[in-house]
This record gives structure tokens, sequence and C-alpha cells, in this order.
């Protein structure tokens, strides 16, 4: 998910470097200084708990491996020819690019859209960081279908965590980047090491053995829906399609020299989305064998997903301190770029006040362990609602001259609101989102057909409103 050195690009609205204004050809980097920055922001948080949930959903051997494989080959492809492509030719920030196609007002509402989504993300971190603050404490870890705070110690710790986090988080940029370029190589090799224990724990010695561990799948756990093999390979895809389809990664990407920067998300993509996830999963794993778990099932439950006491099972203290810094650098940044959009529908409050509110909505949202236990389906969501605005982006750029019509036509003809966006995004959202909950099919599923629709409904309604 997108984290702290990512935002290095991103958040340069706080000190209005280049807000406004095409990146100079003396601030590009290349290629390579993207590949360490993608690697560790996505080994994070999310990675402890989307590994478990795929276990809950009943996923074979063949599905899991070889469909993130190609779900995220997928996912790198996306920001290689569509976000880095975009990004060195326009070299603009997904705000001000917005802006300019759709009106600041439309922006407004996609900022306010952004800014409770991401404190609803930072949430379910601080809700993860909190199963491993709450092992010395003995405190009854959430289960898989539990949706309100289940006891006062959670309350406590969640609502501590949080005051802390938001407190970092209102101090600054610099002050969340220095936390997390200490705190990623630490939670890079607590995944590798968690995998390599819980590989010894399962009795693991061949590749066959490791390959039997999901064997041909399972139905899934109680309340959980089933994963297939294309479930796996388009969730991965878009489980960051608000940063590539979606576009947000402009803000990085402006700062390439060339667009072959977008492979470097590949790092991210097989270190975190590929290696953490599994080494997460095979913790589970470890746990479902257990005395608990298997009561869980017995009695019809769902075993809880807690990556606290998951990782201090296989690494001990070094467990409870790595997911503890896990979620940490995930809310943090999150929080931080949450307060960001929050100042761009109120620019009269000052940054640190902002960024707590954000830390509030976040602490709050944490409190309420759903919003992690049901990760899977809430990044699908997240996905599905921003991504269409990156096809607005994409579409034009492509194909404006084809189609006849002016690029950033919300700019050259002073409008607040394009009405060619809204309703394309407005079409597109409620016909696909209809059609996921009347006929109950994954959310992530029609993530992409909104997008296309998004973009080509947005041509039609241009070449319209442009020629009235």
């Amino acid at each position: 998910m997108s984290q702290v050195n990512m935002e290095e690009a991103a958040i340069v609205e706080a000190t209005g470097e280049f807000e406004r204004e095409p990146v100079p050809q003396s601030k590009l980097k290349g290629w390579k200084s993207f590949i360490g920055m993608y690697a560790g922001e996505h080994a994070a948080g999310t990675e402890f708990m989307i590994g478990p949930l795929f276990l809950t959903a009943g996923v074979s051997a063949f599905d899991l491996i070889i469909g993130l494989i190609i779900g995220n080959l997928l996912a790198v492809l996306s920001w290689r020819f569509l976000t880095a492509e975009i990004a060195v030719k326009n070299r603009l920030t997904l705000y001000y690019q917005l802006e300019k196609i759709c009106g600041k007002k439309l922006v407004t509402g996609y900022n306010l859209a952004n800014g409770i989504l991401f404190c609803f993300l930072a949430g379910s971190m601080i809700t993860v960081s909190a199963t491993a603050v709450g092992i010395p404490f003995n405190m009854p870890m959430p289960k898989l279908d539990d949706t309100l705070p289940n006891g006062m110690t959670w309350v406590i710790i969640v609502i501590l965590l949080g005051a802390v986090i938001s407190i970092i988080a209102a101090r600054g940029y610099d002050t969340v980047t220095k936390a997390a370029n200490w705190m990623s190589p630490i939670i890079v090799l607590a995944f590798v090491a968690c995998g390599i224990v819980a590989l010894s724990q399962l009795g693991v010695s061949s590749f066959s053995q490791f390959w039997d561990i999901w064997g041909t799948g399972s139905e899934p756990f109680p309340g959980q829906t089933k994963f297939t093999f294309w479930h796996v390979v388009i969730w991965s895809w878009f489980a960051n399609g608000a940063m590539h389809i979606g576009m947000s990664d402009l803000s990085v990407f402006r700062f390439a020299k060339e667009a072959k920067a977008g492979w470097a998300t590949a790092a991210g993509m097989y270190v975190g989305h590929y290696m953490a996830w599994i080494a997460a999963a095979l913790l589970y794993a470890v746990y479902i064998q257990s005395p608990e778990a298997q009561a869980f099932l017995t009695n019809g439950q769902a075993p809880p997903v807690a990556p606290g006491p998951m990782a201090y099972n296989a690494i001990g203290v070094f467990g409870i301190i790595a997911v503890v810094l896990a979620g940490w650098t995930t809310a943090n940044p999150t929080i931080y770029r949450a307060g960001l959009a929050f100042q761009a529908i109120l620019p009269k409050l000052s940054t640190v006040s902002v960024t707590i509110l954000a830390g509030g909505i976040a602490t709050i949202a944490g409190l309420f362990p759903a919003f992690a236990m049901k990760l899977l389906g809430f990044v699908a969501l997240y996905g599905f609602i921003l991504s269409p605005f990156g096809a607005v982006i994409a579409f034009e750029h492509f194909f404006h001259k084809d189609w006849g019509i002016t690029k950033n036509y919300a700019e050259v003809a002073g409008l607040q609101v394009n009405k060619a966006v809204l309703f394309a995004w407005a079409i597109s959202f409620g016909l696909f989102y209809f059609i996921s909950v009347y006929f109950d099919v994954f959310l992530s599923f029609v993530t992409l057909p909104s997008w296309l629709l998004c973009g080509f409904l947005f041509m039609v309604f241009s070449k319209y409103y442009q020629k009235k």
C-alpha cells in the first residue's frame, strides 16, 4: 500500500516545491533511485494482514503462488506504461493535473474521498500494531468477524497508539520520512525471518512440501469470500489501483528522468506483495494448526487473524517490534497524506491541525477491527472508487488528438466543475457498483470495466460539451 518513502515526491505540496509547475530537469532522478523506495514501500503493515486473509479465503497453492506472480506483473506494467509514461510527459502532481481537467470544486470532492479512505486505511494499521502491543497484557485478540472493540484494554491501546502516531505525523514530513527510513529494512528482514521460521515449524524441507501447504485449496472460513485463481490475479493487480491506473503516482514519477523508472515498482511488488504476503500467509498456516485455531474451526468459527501473536510465535520479541513498526510506517504517512487532502478542503487550518484531525478519524476507525479484518474488501473498494479518475487523465493524454478535444479543459474554459468528468465517473461508478452488489460480483472484477467506461464516457461528454 502507499506509504512513506513514496510520499517524498507526492507530498512536496507541503513545502510548495513544484506544486503547480513541471519538475525542472535539474531535479530529475534515475530509475535506480526508485527501487529502494518501492521495496520499502510495500513491505509494511498491510502485508501482515493480507497474507493471512488469502488463507481465510481458501486459496490453493497454484492460485496463490502463480496468481500473485501474474497479478503483480500486471500492476508493474500499469505503472510502467500508464503512470510513468504520462508522468514524464507532463511532470505534474496528480492534484494539479486533476484540477486542470476537472476544475477546483470537483477536485475538492476527490480530496475528501481520498482523505477519508486514507484515514480508514491508517486505522486498520493502528489495529495491526495494537495486536502486537496487547501481547504483554494478555489482551483478547479481535476475531475475524469482530466489528466492535472487544474490551477496554483494546480501546486504551488503540487510543494511545493513535495519539502517538498522529503526533509524529503532525511534526511534518521530515520526521515521518526519517522514522520510516530506518524502520523499513528492519521490517523486510522480519518478513524474511518469519517466512523461514514458519517453514521450519511446518516441517517444510522441499518445494513440493511448500506447495502442499495450500494444496488444492479449501472452503473459505465462515463469513469469508472464496478466492479463486482469478480473484488472486485481479485483486493483486488492483490492490494499488488508485496508485497506478488511478494515477496517484504521477506525483512520484514526475521526478523520473525516463518512463522506464516505472519498472522499479517490481521491487515493491515482488518483495512486498509477493515475498511478504506469502511469508505472512505461512505464519497463519502455522497458527491454523494450533489447538486454539482448531477449536475455533470445530465450533464453526473463523480463527482470528492477529499479526502480533503470529509474528511473536515465529521470532519472539523481534516479531512484536516488527509488527508495531510495520503498522506504524503505514499509518504515519497515510495520516499525513490524509491531512494534506483535508487541508485542500480547509485551507485556513494549519498542517498540524488537519493532520491531528486525520489522526483522530484514523484512531476512531482503528477501534473497530472490521476495517483490518475486511482489508481485502476495503482495498478493492478503495481502488474502485478512485481509479476512474485516473482513466480521465489517461484517456485525455493518449486520445485527445484523435477525438479532437481540448486538453486541460477546465483550466482553459475557467470551469470549477467539468461536467464531462462528473457524469463519466458517476455513471461508471453507479452502474458497476450496482452490478457488484446485485449480482454478487467481487468488486475488483468490475474495477477495470468501470475504469474503461469512465474514460470512454469522459471523451464522449467532452466532445459534446466542448462543441456546445
